[in-house]
């Protein structure tokens, strides 16, 4: 996720602080790695810098001054442009996933036991999400059956990989 569109998108709803972008940052996108405020500030600088977003005016308060980030028409257009482009398809073909397999064999490790390893890991992941699917709201819910089916299709693939590493082992170890 690009995290300047991502609040610029915020910012378009109404102007901001800095704290309140975190805040709805964190609640719709930042779950599992929610922005640190230096991260916030900083990019809040850099789309000021480029002319997206300008400084309404200053609160002073018992720290340093509140400023109220607005976003301008060059920043909407980026908005509007970002959200009505589709997302590359992913995974890519490169995954760390196809990597930690390949070096295994490779390097004549026991890459089957990586499998067996990555496939309790990812069951484990599927546990989880199941039951944040079960409490959590819908917003969360739906962010959790994306991540599942992901994690779905990593299984399936960690099942085949698992089924045809022989004839991969002799194909890796030929180059």
């Amino acid at each position: 996720m690009t995290v300047p569109l991502t609040l610029l998108g915020l910012l378009e709803r109404e102007p901001r602080h800095g704290y309140d972008l975190k805040r709805d940052y964190d609640a719709f996108f930042g779950r599992d790695k929610p922005l640190s405020f230096g991260q916030v500030y900083s990019t809040l600088s850099r789309l000021a810098r480029d002319g997206k977003v300008v400084i309404s005016d200053l609160e002073a308060g018992a720290g340093p001054d509140r400023k109220r980030y607005v976003i301008t028409d060059r920043g909407a257009t980026e908005v509007d442009t970002w959200l009505t482009e589709p997302v590359a398809p992913e995974p890519h073909l490169q995954t760390v996933l196809f990597a930690k397999v390949t070096l295994a064999l490779l390097l004549d490790r026991p890459a089957e036991h990586y499998l067996d390893t990555q496939r309790a890991a990812h069951m484990q992941r599927m546990r989880e999400l199941t039951a944040v699917k079960r409490s959590g709201s819908l917003v969360d819910s739906l962010l959790a059956d994306h991540a599942l089916f992901h994690i779905e299709a990593d299984l399936r693939w960690i099942d085949l990989t698992a089924a045809r590493l022989d004839a991969l082992a002799q194909e890796v170890r030929s180059q």
